[in-house]
């Protein structure tokens, strides 16, 4: 019966996942309707938008979940696919989007899409952890050979239930029974009698025992899983490359070295920054720079050599916030920077003077999100002090990032602000996800409403 619920739950999440996605746009197309601008699209059109969802969410290997898997895989795969969605629609939409009525409904039919499907498989996602965290699809389970992260899976697994996997016990088998062909099956045969699933092993060198015990479980219709040891246990992105018929772990990976990533993190930036650079920076620019001609004589913008991706110098700008000086690229700025113009004062209080980074995000020299540039000098001092600190240079550089919502933001007084601010900037890029980086704008706004300390 269990087993069956794993064949059937995924067709039922497929054709769920296309009704709702049906009904979105036909409810989008019902509202445009009465509001007298659109009725949508016909059928035809109707049927391609469900045969592209269907071939992209396939491919995409949407519907393959891991009992582990975790709600930011979810959304960012359901991302990813609604991106790669919208832009094949869109290119075969082509001549009738060229209507402004239909770019209209477009729009709205991507926020529906979003909105509709995200809360569809969230939901869908949370029962079916509900469903397991009751008792019911379990798998049963048990580690072979006793080890510290044998022992730590062991307690993971018994904490949670929502796996759905049912820990059974660890065995501890020396090497001498593990080289025996008979006890090995002996053991296989009882666990079959305990209706045993899956079987962790230890890492294990020896390929002739590894080989023992895939036939064997092969054989008794018993899934193996390997658990890495300490030395790969430190990596958490681990992914597999094949060579033939050879695999390779690939054991320091980041989510960003993904293409699909990149190109969802990129088209993040452009859209954001490009609406900022018009809508915003249009006539932010002339004010402010007006403001800082008439206080004092200089050019409007300060333009400094940062550190970028993989280490790559470019030209950070910000707005003028200081009186001409030889030593802005040197010194940082202090509390009554005598330095710091009024003018400046307040575009630094705000964090406005940050603004014609938007730019910087444009030529794709920086990011929306991402570890805070710093100083080239400051930077080779920061390397000096930090082991590892080359390694936040892995990604593009950040207009806000998760160290700045989480309070270090401002003059580095003390060693261990930047040894923090490096700890969360590592985590990030380790962790990277769309979600992140939208909770991270949205807790961007909060620090520069409610918290302006040290930042002057």
């Amino acid at each position: 019966m269990k087993k069956r619920f794993d064949r059937i739950f995924p067709w039922l999440f497929v054709f769920g996942d296309i009704a709702v996605m049906s009904l979105s746009i036909i409810s989008t197309s019902f509202l445009m309707g009465n509001i007298g601008e659109y009725n949508g699209p016909d059928s035809s059109y109707f049927l391609v938008f469900v045969l592209v969802w269907m071939v992209i969410t396939i491919l995409r290997k949407d519907y393959r979940w891991e009992r582990t898997s975790r709600y930011d895989n979810l959304f960012g795969k359901l991302i990813g696919s609604l991106v790669w969605f919208l832009v094949i629609v869109a290119i075969l939409w082509v001549p009738v989007l060229m209507e402004a009525n239909r770019t209209i409904y477009f729009g709205m039919m991507s926020l529906s899409l979003f909105i509709s499907v995200s809360s569809y498989r969230i939901g869908t996602f949370l029962l079916l952890k509900k469903y397991r965290a009751k008792g019911y699809n379990f798998r049963n389970a048990v580690i072979l050979g006793k080890s510290e992260i044998g022992e730590k899976l062991a307690k993971v697994l018994e904490r949670r239930k929502d796996f759905g996997i049912r820990y059974m016990g660890q065995y501890d088998f020396n090497s001498e029974i593990m080289h025996n062909k008979a006890t090995l099956r002996n053991f296989f045969e009882e666990a079959v009698s305990n209706e045993i699933d899956i079987i962790y092993i230890n890492e294990l060198t020896n390929s002739d025992v590894v080989k023992k015990l895939i036939d064997l479980a092969d054989e008794h219709y018993i899934k193996i899983k390997v658990i890495p040891g300490n030395s790969l246990q430190l990596e958490k992105n681990l992914t597999f490359s094949r060579y033939g018929d050879l695999f390779v772990i690939n054991v320091n990976e980041i989510p960003l070295d993904n293409v699909v990533n990149r190109v969802l993190k990129r088209s993040f930036d452009l859209i954001f920054s490009l609406l900022v650079t018009v809508f915003i920076l249009s006539w932010m620019i002339p004010l402010v720079g007006l403001l800082i001609k008439l206080e004092s004589k200089g050019p409007i913008f300060f333009i400094q050599e940062r550190n970028g991706v993989n280490n790559k110098i470019f030209r950070c700008l910000k707005f003028r916030s200081m009186t001409p000086n030889d030593y802005a690229d040197q010194i940082q700025a202090t509390k009554n920077d005598p330095r710091v113009t009024r003018i400046g004062a307040f575009l630094r209080r705000t964090s406005l003077d940050e603004m014609p980074q938007f730019i910087n995000v444009l030529m794709g020299d920086m990011s929306i999100v991402g570890p805070r540039p710093h100083t080239v000098p400051m930077n080779q001092v920061f390397k000096s002090q930090i082991e590892k600190y080359n390694s936040r240079h892995q990604i593009k550089p950040g207009i806000t990032g998760l160290a700045q919502v989480r309070g270090f933001r401002g003059e580095i007084e003390h060693p261990f602000q930047i040894r923090s601010r490096f700890k969360l900037d590592y985590f990030y890029i380790k962790n990277w996800s769309i979600w992140l980086d939208l909770k991270i704008c949205f807790g961007t706004f909060h620090e520069l409403i409610y918290n302006r300390e040290n930042v002057y």
